[in-house]
């Protein structure tokens, strides 16, 4: 598994045979040059995850991608005349040899005032590869064998502790933080302190924001000799 990080929340997953784009938002340029892509998820419609001016052209250069969101983006764009197929928790798609579940429903409480929408995480897995999560903008969703995740390092919905705490319940053996575009470059290195001292032990945290790839293994079954019991 390849992972590039574009800018803010958005994440290009190159897994087995398929090339998958997360979240082409406002604030992720380059998830708007990609191409070649077989899938383009999107966890919900807020346009800090989905360009909707930018969306015609994006898909327009990648022709056989097809295109997985949450329930009401799906409804959003079928009627603005895309094909868009909803991803709700627990349902599963083939994007070539692997697949996309939808884990979670709502995205995260931002003030009482404003009404939640839907939010789809994305947990992405393929034989021999490492299973791939990215929440969207939700921390309730807590799939299991999560080898490489996805994590909101800032957001109006979230606060430090609770990214954190995120960490530590799901315990992945590598952690990406995304969803970081309102910090500064102070800001960005105290919550990177933060989540690599205060989430999870057994976590490593790989800062791509550079946009250099990055590439995970599949962890290695035990193979040493075993003890009769």
């Amino acid at each position: 598994m390849r992972i590039t990080h574009l800018g803010h929340a958005s994440l290009l997953v190159e897994i087995a045979d398929a090339r998958i784009l997360i979240d082409p938002g406002g604030w992720s340029p380059g998830a708007h040059a990609q191409r070649g892509l077989d899938a383009v998820l999107v966890t919900h419609q807020h346009p800090d995850h989905l360009d909707q001016e930018r969306f015609p052209e994006l898909l327009r250069a990648n022709p056989a991608a097809a295109v997985y969101t949450d329930p009401d983006t799906a409804t959003l764009l079928r009627d603005k005349g895309f094909e868009a197929h909803a991803l709700g928790p627990g349902d599963a798609v083939r994007v070539g040899t692997a697949t996309v579940t939808g884990v979670g429903e709502l995205h995260a409480l931002i003030h009482d005032d404003l009404p939640r929408i839907h939010n789809t995480g994305m947990r992405i897995s393929a034989d021999a590869e490492p299973t791939f999560f990215h929440p969207g903008d939700a921390l309730d969703a807590e799939p299991e064998g999560i080898d490489v995740l996805a994590f909101p390092l800032n957001a109006p919905w979230q606060r430090s502790r609770e990214m954190t705490g995120f960490l530590r319940r799901l315990a992945a053996p590598h952690a990406i933080p995304v969803h970081d575009a309102l910090l500064s470059d102070a800001g960005r290195t105290l919550y990177l302190n933060q989540a690599t001292s205060l989430g999870s032990k057994d976590t490593r945290i790989h800062d791509l924001s550079g946009g250099v790839p990055e590439t995970f293994e599949a962890a290695r079954p035990d193979t040493g000799p075993k003890l009769d019991s």
